[in-house]
Parts: C-alpha cells; sequence; structure tokens
C-alpha cells in the first residue's frame, strides 16, 4: 500500500514538473511577444495596432480653408508613422487647421507604453480650450486612434500648427488599404 502511495506520489510530482516546464515555455514566449512588442513601440512601428477607421471628426475641429491638398486629391506619404507608409499613395479624405501633437502615453488597455506617437489634435485633448498646450504638459486624451488611448494620460512632446490630413492609403508592405488615417501633416505628404 505504502508502495502505491509513493508511486502515485512521484508520478503527480513529475506531472506537476512538466506542467510547470510547459508554463515556463508559455511564459517564455509571452515576454519574449511583449519585449518584441515594446521594442516595436519603441520604433514607431505601430502595425500590429488595431486602428479606428470610423471617420469620425472631433467635435470643433475646423475645415481648412486653403489647404495645400483638397479632398480627393492623390497624394503620397513621404514620412511613415507605421511600416507601410512611407512612399505609400494615399488619397486625401479630410483637410483640418488646428494644433497637432506629438505624444506619449500609457495606454489605458495595460499595453506598453507608446513613445511620441504622431499626431493627435487640439480636439482630441480633454477641455482643451483655443490655447496650444506646450510640450511637457499633461493632458488627457480622447482620441480613439488606437485601443488604449482614449482617456490615456500622456505628455506633449511637441505642438506643430499646421493643416492635418485625414487620408485613406495602400500600405507599401502589402494588406488591404487603411482608412480615415488620422493624422498627416502637411509636411508629410506630397502631390503624386
Amino acid at each position: 500500500m505504502k508502495y502505491k502511495k509513493k508511486i502515485i506520489g512521484l508520478g503527480a510530482i513529475s506531472a506537476a514538473l512538466l506542467l510547470a516546464a510547459c508554463s515556463t515555455n508559455v511564459n517564455n514566449e509571452g515576454t519574449s511577444s511583449e519585449s518584441a512588442s515594446m521594442s516595436d513601440m519603441e520604433n514607431h512601428d505601430m502595425d500590429e495596432m488595431v486602428h479606428d477607421d470610423s471617420g469620425e471628426i472631433p467635435e470643433g475641429l475646423e475645415k481648412a480653408e486653403n489647404s495645400t491638398f483638397s479632398v480627393g486629391d492623390a497624394v503620397i506619404i513621404q514620412q511613415g508613422h507605421m511600416d507601410g507608409m512611407e512612399g505609400a499613395e494615399a488619397t486625401v479624405v479630410g483637410a483640418f487647421e488646428t494644433y497637432a501633437y506629438e505624444i506619449s502615453y500609457d495606454p489605458t488597455n495595460g499595453d506598453p507604453r507608446v513613445e511620441n506617437h504622431k499626431w493627435i489634435v487640439q480636439e482630441e485633448i480633454l477641455d482643451a480650450g483655443s490655447e496650444p498646450f506646450d510640450p511637457g504638459e499633461e493632458v488627457t486624451v480622447e482620441a480613439k486612434h488606437m485601443e488604449g488611448m482614449e482617456g490615456a494620460t500622456a505628455i506633449i512632446d511637441s505642438v506643430e500648427e499646421t493643416t492635418v490630413y485625414m487620408i485613406d492609403y495602400k500600405p507599401t508592405t502589402g494588406g488591404e488599404t487603411i482608412k480615415n488615417h488620422k493624422w498627416v501633416t502637411e509636411e508629410e505628404i506630397k502631390a503624386e
């Protein structure tokens, strides 16, 4: 009887060790994946993120009167915020005059910190008013460009008074057309 208990006990210990070993591999893979995600974030490679393609315009955002590019214009993206943007062909779907901000923030969904995200606009900041924020100021983001952005506390990295464009573009890396991407600035696109 004691012999059977020892064998059962050894079997249970062996099973526990086997499960622990499997669990460690899963956790290591998760850690590697998280490290890769953090590395991607540091390199501003956000193509894995889910983007809001609703085309919803923030309340109070004014259409540009004399923008360089108009709705329907074909443009080339000169600077990309994500893989597949730089050099991509795009179509302008909106042009607006505002303050554009580069921000750093911790997503509300627990994803890794996002550094130097380009761009959110004045009208996507809680209680923004009409005066621009200064670099270093802390703000609450109302933008919904990506999961975890809305409601996040952000630090302003830089500010520009500019025309921002909403665009549709076909990534140079392949895949489906990205609709209603928010935002690119006038300096980031050129005529096709």
